[in-house]
């Protein structure tokens, strides 16, 4: 089971908008050094729906071939067409990816019995392993306990990333589908809570900025060194709040490229950071002690 700080890694892009193979080298070798956990690409932070299938294809590639097995790689294939998303994970797969981060069908609303269906498909046609994405603030659409217990039996699908920023869903999740299944955050302001009632890790935008931090921060809840594990939260918590003053990833890459680590690209319809809310980033940057 993959535990700990797994980065929701950005898509770095010249300004043009042309994706920087260069800069995600660049990236993938420091996430390695700073002990990051695992790694998910081409996700929501990793502008998925802004790539071409080929693109997709072409990072995935890109961070398995560099990462070498030496920590689990995870490739977003979620999409609101069920014949779709196995043909995005099949790729995924073919690309050497270890899991595969499905979210929610957006937009479509579908009940607990349609994504009961949806999920069950794509397992009954793939053997990539399966985690969850239930972001309801993204989809309209909210996989609930109940749904999440019928899947977690299935099999290849082995957790989910729970990004209700709900705390008691873990202790609910935990209590339905037991110690196999892997619980992961996807609210970094809430991940500290969540990991100390059982989540495996949190699936974290922060760990961009600050990959150590998180990692380090991961270790101290695992280990019940709360002391410490609430020390890292205070320093990292404004960042985890102004990260999201503008859509993700937005803000992230921003301040990724005030450290020089990406060039200042980012596609349509996503737009550049507001002016209003540079002061804000850079504040969370420096009280995190990264600026």
């Amino acid at each position: 089971m993959m535990k700990g700080s797994i980065v929701a890694l950005v898509t770095p892009m010249q300004p043009d908008g042309s994706i920087d193979e260069q800069s995600l080298h660049q990236l993938v070798d420091w996430h390695l050094k700073e002990k990051t956990d695992g790694i998910v690409v081409v996700g929501t932070t990793g502008e998925a729906s802004a790539l071409t299938e080929d693109e997709q294809y072409q990072v995935i590639s890109l961070v398995v071939d560099q990462v070498a097995h030496r920590i689990p790689v995870i490739a977003g294939t979620g999409s609101n067409n069920t014949q779709h998303t196995i043909h995005l994970t099949r790729n995924a797969q073919k690309a050497g990816a270890d899991a595969a981060l499905i979210v929610t069908p957006y937009y479509v609303k579908p009940t607990q019995e349609g994504l009961f269906a949806h999920y069950k498909t794509i397992s009954d046609n793939i053997t990539l392993p399966i985690i969850l994405y239930n972001v309801p603030g993204r989809t309209a659409c909210d996989l609930l306990p109940e749904t999440i217990k019928k899947l977690a039996v299935l099999p290849g699908i082995i957790g989910i990333k729970e990004a209700t920023g709900k705390v008691n869903r873990v202790t609910t999740i935990r209590k339905q589908c037991g110690e196999s299944f892997a619980i992961y955050s996807g609210d970094d302001a809430t991940a500290l809570d969540a990991m100390l009632q059982s989540a495996d890790g949190v699936i974290s935008v922060t760990a961009n900025l600050a990959p150590r931090k998180m990692h380090e921060l991961c270790q101290a809840a695992f280990t019940g060194n709360e002391k410490r594990a609430n020390s890292l939260q205070t320093e990292l918590l404004p960042l985890h709040e102004k990260l999201f003053l503008e859509g993700n990833p937005i803000p992230v890459k921003w301040a990724m490229h005030q450290l020089d680590l990406i060039p200042a690209g980012i596609r349509l319809p996503l737009s550049p950071l507001s002016t209003q809310f540079h002061a804000d980033v850079k504040n969370a940057m420096k009280m995190a002690g990264i600026l």
